[in-house]
């Protein structure tokens, strides 16, 4: 009986992990890059480079926010939304923002941004348009080009596969702690059996929360029912009545004058004396509708709702503030909600969140080869491989060396694109995709060693490229980046040189493997005959 039982863990740790393992690397991938999405974003954009933040930067927002509330109020009167956007540790700039008028057809018109210094109260020229870190953000659950419903659903059931896989792993590893600390290098199968469990075990914790806390971000769209007998409007009641500051206000288009936004902060700072304001952002300005919306930061708070404050546009008052107090159910959801984002993180909390990720990274990939390779060994009798085997091969070649290569392409293009080039931050995103799908065409037709070898080179070209091609095209690069303290922007070119030397390193482990699983070429001589030339 428990023989069966683990045979039977074993078959559904391995099936489960398998099926989903190529969606499950992107999902890892995609959102491992997306916990310093600020900070991606800021290196795509050299204009904002050499901002820094201002050290009395809490001290000074409400100066700001004066400021450019007048500065809308004279640019952009008709808008339908304006935006101010205070800096923060991780996004130093300025930003005055209102919506360009709206295309026939459509609900949103776009963001016209003016940047600001904040230390000289500069204008700064219009950054490069470009997704940054967001792209792959959204791309870990939304996949881009799919239907974001339908994406959704599929990352959510490739989370429950991960869920599973994860659970099964701990019940079949007889000896869980003793695999934190073995490592067999150069054994083959055991090799890579061993990086699986090492990268599995010493991240588990983070593994199930990253994988459980991902459900739950979208359980209202996977099990909407409660709340739809609940509430007449559903999920979207629930929220509203939750998040009172949700509520919308129709649109009326007859003319009012605004609210001195002075008014409105002397009840911000009353209520809130000393919050760190993130956005003030105005809907329907200089209509009777007006609303304008406050929102601060939570800092390390294990908490992902804003705290946010919405007032009417016209007298001032308040019409509501987020719950100081959460019920059980509220606490529950919000704090697995901002786990997940990693939005409370510290920067030492962020790296460990990016190392973790890696991790995972590293134990899909190996499961992936691993399974490939078991395969491979036991059809070694057969003088073609299956078509199953040459699917996995492929799909492994093309998902672990092909999106490292389209996220350099990606980044490659940013510095390489025209500033001027028409819908700029699509083209960036064409040429990841384009790069990837270079690199599954050919895998779709060689898949061995070799290929590695060649794909292991041209990935160690193009991370060594990115900060190269910055340094060409910039101002900064990464010497003058550690000496003006520019960390983030040292840390990621850092990342790609260091990403550089381990496709290397992979390089040299391939070779060797290679060399090893050489045929030896025997000798036609007897072994009488190699004796005396021996001895002579």
């Amino acid at each position: 009986m428990k023989e069966s039982f683990f045979r039977s863990m074993t078959w559904m740790h391995t099936w489960v992990g398998l099926l989903v393992c190529w969606l499950l690397y992107l999902i890892f991938f995609a959102g491992t890059i997306s916990f310093f999405r600020d900070e991606v974003t800021l290196w795509n954009q050299p204009a904002l480079h050499q901002i820094a933040t201002p050290s009395n930067r809490i001290q000074i927002q409400r100066e700001q926010i004066v400021a450019g509330y007048d500065y809308l109020k004279n640019t952009a009167p008709d808008s339908n939304r304006w935006g101010v956007y205070l800096p923060s540790e991780r996004e130093p700039q300025l930003n005055y923002a209102y919506e360009k008028p709206r295309p026939e057809g459509k609900r949103f018109g776009g963001w016209q941004d003016h940047y600001i210094n904040p230390v000289t109260g500069q204008d700064v020229d219009q950054p490069r348009e470009t997704q940054g870190g967001n792209f792959f953000y959204r791309l870990h659950f939304d996949l881009h080009y799919l239907d974001t419903r339908t994406a959704r659903w599929i990352v959510c059931l490739a989370s429950l596969f991960m869920l599973v896989a994860l659970i099964s792993g701990v019940v079949i590893h007889k000896r869980i702690f003793k695999d934190m600390f073995s490592f067999r290098s150069n054994k083959g199968s055991r090799s890579w059996l061993d990086g699986h469990n090492v990268s599995s075990v010493l991240a588990l914790p983070f593994h199930i929360m990253i994988t459980y806390t991902g459900l739950i971000t979208l359980i209202f769209m996977l099990f909407p029912y409660p709340a739809m007998t609940a509430y007449d409007n559903g999920v979207r009641g629930l929220f509203d009545d939750v998040q009172p500051t949700n509520v919308r206000t129709k649109s009326n288009p007859e003319k009012a004058s605004l609210a001195p936004i002075e008014h409105v902060l002397d009840q911000v700072y009353t209520n809130w004396p000393d919050a760190d304001l993130t956005q003030v952002t105005i809907r329907d300005p200089n209509k009777a509708s007006a609303t304008i919306t406050v929102r601060a930061n939570t800092g390390s708070l294990v908490q992902d709702q804003s705290p946010t404050m919405l007032f009417n546009g016209v007298d001032g008052s308040l019409i509501a503030k987020t719950n100081q107090e959460f019920s059980a159910s509220e606490t529950v959801f919000d704090s697995m909600t901002a786990l997940h984002t990693g939005r409370l993180a510290n920067p030492l909390l962020r790296w460990l969140y990016f190392l973790c990720g890696i991790a995972g990274c590293v134990m899909i990939a190996s499961g992936c080869i691993m399974w490939a390779k078991r395969i491979r060994e036991r059809m070694k009798k057969q003088q073609t491989a299956s078509f199953g085997l040459k699917l996995v091969e492929g799909l492994n070649l093309a998902t672990l060396m092909g999106l490292p290569l389209a996220t350099c392409a990606f980044f490659i293009a940013n510095r390489l694109l025209p500033i001027t080039t028409a819908e700029r931050a699509d083209k960036e995103i064409l040429a990841f995709f384009l790069a990837w799908l270079a690199v599954a065409l050919f895998a779709l037709f060689k898949r061995g060693k070799r290929q590695w070898i060649q794909l292991a080179w041209l990935n160690c070209a193009a991370c060594f490229s990115v900060p190269l091609i910055n340094a060409i095209t910039t101002e900064g690069n990464l010497i003058s980046y550690l000496i003006n303290g520019q960390w983030a922007l040292f840390s990621f070119d850092l990342i790609c040189l260091v990403c550089a030397a381990l496709f290397i390193v992979q390089v040299k482990k391939l070779r060797t493997a290679t060399s090893k699983t050489a045929p030896v070429k025997r000798s036609s001589r007897s072994p009488k005959k190699q004796l005396e030339e021996q001895k002579a």
